[in-house]
């Protein structure tokens, strides 16, 4: 079967613009915005909520990456909902229950509440993600203008990068960690009137929806997380149980995929020319940035006791180029195309990391760590709107939801990894150098898969 590109239906260059969709642009990426806020932010706010819920750091662990489980699971199906519903339907309930629970979430009384509830966040930014691809896929059909608006869009949402610890830090000095929370109230009303009337739509298709292979894959994450975290806590017997469930799962997962008439795994997405590299160096990006907003925050606070605004501006020379790169990044991509901007971000990325493991065997020295969180800064800048062209570009005709959604879960599985492996590490500094190295590998490893589809 031919995996060619086929374009959009009713989407040529001589179609008319839909109308108003400059302002639905600025809704959909101030919704990712509020997605990657809801990451960012609680990174300077774990020792407040360690402190105030009596939590490990295993239980910080899970306090994010109950979020990160969900999402990255519920992303596989998440697409193909936006493909069969629309994806203006699928964007407007997930912004709707993001501000629902991100307001249960700051009312949390307990650990175990707070876990389920960012899992309840993770579900609905799933059905945000996805359908915030297949909308700019259909509102910009033209690829010069599609890679401007994935630009935008990217700056946007990269802004939370920039703001989320600095305005994290303020808001928990002020008030607590539960005010991370509340801030997400405002910003779902206004995306759901930036995303308003009837010209903001995609047409929906008849592509079917396997709950129970999905309700496998969430198992399947959820259980390797487990025995990821409680591996790094010592606790061996506890791993050992949550291991063999991990792998009944999976088996359970595979078998239903091999007998589903709609697979979760969408093969002919999987099969599209650069997508799998595409996956792997998404996956490689996140496993170093949660990594590291989960890992490097701790140690900020532990050995250079910074207040938690303090601890939020430190990160400033990785979060401000997110803001303003991505506008650069639009440009060059659609000059030379997605890949050699990648495989530049991807290199970044890696010496970044290594660099933050040099300055950790040094003591942390701040200007040492500031040139890692520059050169990590620049590189997912470059990275992540070249990731997404890419995948925008090769998805096979009608499944951009779901090309959109892989990559994402990809993304959300390396996270939840990056998060479970480092996190691992937290209570040494010897340790910390020696785990900063792990992202390192994997950004320089996806980067020269990369460099290879380049050639």
């Amino acid at each position: 079967m031919s995996t060619a590109v086929r374009p959009v239906p009713d989407a040529s260059p001589a179609a008319a613009p839909p109308p108003g969709r400059t302002r639905a642009l600025l809704g959909i990426a101030l919704g990712y915005f509020m997605v990657l806020l809801d990451t960012t932010v609680l990174a300077v706010a774990e020792p407040d909520l360690a402190r105030s819920l009596g939590s490990s750091t295993a239980g910080l662990q899970w306090a994010v990456t109950g979020y990160s489980v969900a999402f990255g699971a519920l992303l596989l199906s998440a697409g193909a909902v936006a493909d069969r519903y629309g994806a203006h339907r699928a964007f407007r309930c997930g912004v709707a229950l993001f501000g629902l629970g991100s307001a249960l979430s700051a009312l949390a009384p307990n650990l175990t509440v707070l876990v389920v509830l960012r899992a309840l966040l993770g579900a609905a930014a799933a059905a945000c993600v996805p359908a915030s691809m297949a909308l700019i896929t259909r509102l910009f059909p033209v690829p010069a203008e599609r890679a401007r608006a994935v630009a935008v869009w990217a700056a946007v949402s990269g802004c939370a990068m920039a703001f989320g610890p600095l305005v994290g830090g303020a808001l928990v000095g002020l008030a607590g960690w539960r005010a991370v929370f509340w801030v997400n109230l405002p910003l779902a009303a206004v995306v759901l009137l930036l995303i308003a009337g009837p010209g903001i739509r995609v047409p929906g298709g008849r592509r079917r929806i396997d709950w129970w292979g999905q309700s496998a894959a969430c198992a399947l994450l959820a259980l390797v997380t487990d025995a990821l975290i409680a591996a790094g806590s010592g606790r061996w017997a506890h791993a050992g149980w949550s291991g063999a469930a991990a792998l009944l799962a999976g088996a359970a997962f595979a078998a239903r995929e091999r007998r589903s008439p709609a697979p979760v795994l969408a093969a002919a997405v999987l099969r599209a020319p650069g997508m799998r590299p595409v996956l792997l160096a998404g996956a490689a990006v996140n496993f170093a940035m949660l990594g590291v907003l989960f890992l490097l925050p701790l140690l900020l606070q532990r050995t250079l006791h910074l207040s938690p605004v303090l601890a939020g501006a430190a990160f400033l020379p990785m979060t401000l180029p997110p803001g303003f790169n991505p506008l650069l990044t639009g440009r060059l991509v659609a000059r030379v195309g997605p890949w050699r901007p990648a495989v530049a971000g991807l290199g970044l990325l890696a010496a970044g990391c290594l660099v933050f493991a040099l300055a950790v065997s040094l003591g942390t020295p701040y200007p040492l760590l500031a040139v890692g969180l520059l050169a990590a800064g620049f590189g997912v800048s470059f990275a992540l709107p070249a990731l997404v062209t890419a995948v925008l570009s090769t998805a096979p005709e009608g499944a951009a939801g779901a090309a959109g959604g892989l990559l994402n879960a990809s993304r959300q599985v390396g996270a939840t990894l990056g998060v479970a492996v480092l996190g691992a590490f937290a209570g040494s500094t010897g340790g910390t150098a020696v785990a900063l190295l792990l992202p390192a590998a994997a950004c320089a490893a996806a980067g020269a898969v990369l460099a290879r589809r380049v050639r």
